[in-house]
């Protein structure tokens, strides 16, 4: 497996990490054997970059991933979130408030059994906390050795450099793929001049540019995309045929749509890693092998033509939690 240097850290993750949320929330039952089959397995492919959250479950996904590599910590860069407060009634919330940085992180390393986190995101930014309080207690949990490096997730320009002021930010997380590539307007370039990796999460579209979802009704009825624009009538349907045509142009390559799709946003340039998820090891196994996909500049091309900027039918979130994101 391929490395990349993680920002301005000295850690190294995989080109191809896990996203670990489906394993214990939003798309559809959970199978909890199957799930740590899965990172045991991406461990012994050379995958070292785990992706998980206090939000996903809420914090079920820690535990899990905590029992997974309890017997195997020096093999994983462990990536955890905090921010989004679930509440048991369906409530979300976003809490940036220093003292909350603390607790949450204190409770994340219980959950995943370990003395330190290797990467520490604010999962979303709090509009009501300045970036400088939020980053500052979390710099703050570095120098304890509680941390070893700081992250921001769906954080826009002006708050990451705001935030980098206070203390070195080693990894972006947003949404990047062949149907979200807002990020080439401004973040990617700004990631490389500060020397953040950015960390692409749903490169697969939330498993849509895979091909396995051929109607709607392939969701499960408690599955989160039910609630995605992308995912629903019209927007469905035109969304089917940019996977057709991601899908031609893999059989050319001998790979598959999900090897194409990951192998072009690993291609885009030297500071992205991604963070597919899935709870199944032939998927995890199928990912894997995007490594191994090499694409020319005119491969490159031939994709952004079928796949230009804007391709994909609808928004990437709900209204309500599109205005979650920071700008």
């Amino acid at each position: 497996m391929n490395e990349r240097k993680l920002g301005n850290s000295r850690l190294h993750v995989s080109t191809v990490g896990l996203g670990c949320m489906g394993m214990s929330d939003f798309y559809g039952p959970r199978d909890d054997a199957e799930s740590l089959a899965t990172i045991h397995r991406a461990l012994e492919l050379g995958v070292n970059f785990l992706d998980t959250s206090d939000a996903y479950g809420p914090h079920k996904n820690e535990e899990l991933v905590g029992r997974a590599i309890s017997d195997r910590r020096h093999q994983v860069v462990v990536a955890t979130k905090f921010g989004i407060v679930r509440g048991s009634d369906g409530s979300r919330r976003i809490d940036g408030k220093p003292e909350y940085v603390r607790s949450a992180c204190e409770a994340s390393l219980k959950r995943l059994g370990v003395e330190t986190i290797d990467l520490y995101y604010q999962h979303r930014v709090d509009p009501s906390v300045p970036i400088e309080d939020t980053v500052g207690a979390m710099a703050r949990l570095v120098e304890e050795g509680k941390v070893r490096t700081l992250g921001l997730s769906e954080a826009g320009p002006e708050t990451i450099r705001r935030a980098v002021k206070v203390h070195p930010i080693a990894a972006l997380q947003t949404e990047y793929s062949l149907w979200s590539r807002d990020p080439e307007d401004d973040l990617l370039d700004l990631c490389k001049e500060l020397d953040i990796t950015f960390v692409a999460y749903s490169p697969l579209g939330r498993g849509f540019l895979t091909g396995e979802i051929k109607k709607f009704e392939d969701l499960a009825p408690d599955d989160f995309r039910r609630l995605s624009p992308r995912f629903q009538g019209e927007n469905f349907q035109k969304n089917l045929a940019l996977v057709d045509r991601i899908k031609a142009i893999a059989a050319e390559k001998g790979c598959t749509a999900s090897q194409l799709a990951l192998a072009w946003v690993i291609h885009r340039a030297g500071h992205i890693v991604t963070i597919p998820g899935t709870k199944r090891r032939k998927y995890l196994e199928e990912n894997v092998g995007a490594s191994e996909v090499k694409l020319s500049e005119s491969d490159l091309r031939r994709i952004d033509e079928i796949a230009p900027r804007g391709v994909a039918s609808g928004e990437r979130y709900p209204a309500a939690l599109m205005g979650s994101l920071n700008r």
